[in-house]
């Protein structure tokens, strides 16, 4: 594995890390009541289980 391809890896994983963050950010200031009705506090909670911390890119691998 090249350098270049190892630094092209770390960058996608954080832009996706990075989308993800936003996303959730996008959802979270959205009512609550809407928040319910699509599941969101059930669906992140299923998903990994702890989301807090390094974040998911960091150490993943």
């Amino acid at each position: 594995m090249s350098i270049l391809s190892s630094i092209g890896r770390i960058a996608a994983e954080f832009s996706a890390a990075r989308a993800r963050h936003q996303t959730e950010r996008t959802i979270r200031s959205l009512p609550a009541e809407i928040q319910k009705d699509i599941g969101w506090p059930d669906a992140l909670e299923t998903r990994n289980g702890d989301r807090h911390g390094a974040g998911s890119w960091a150490g993943s691998r």
